[in-house]
């Protein structure tokens, strides 16, 4: 099980299961080569989501199917490590 946020409520996930990252960059072609690297030929669904205001930064949804915490949280943390990706969420 995994805590939400403080308070007492629980999110239980039932791998495997598709899971949604929001991934920012200053970019959109850094973004999606980075996204290339940490997935290799995994299969992946990456949609639009939002720029910003100024233009400065782009976002997008990372769509895949996860197989279990660490595979979630491992695919997590080398989209952050990412040279090209500003933040992951």
């Amino acid at each position: 099980m995994e805590i939400l946020n403080d308070s007492e409520k629980e999110v239980v996930l039932e791998y495997p299961c598709t899971w949604c990252y929001k991934v920012i960059a200053s970019e959109r072609k850094a973004l999606e080569q980075a996204i290339r690297d940490v997935l290799d030929e995994r299969e992946h669904k990456l949609t639009h989501s939002n720029k910003s205001k100024t233009g400065k930064y782009t976002s997008m949804n990372l769509d895949l199917l996860v197989h279990n915490e660490d595979d979630r949280t491992f695919i997590f943390e080398a989209l952050k490590k990412h040279s090209a990706i500003k933040m992951v969420l």
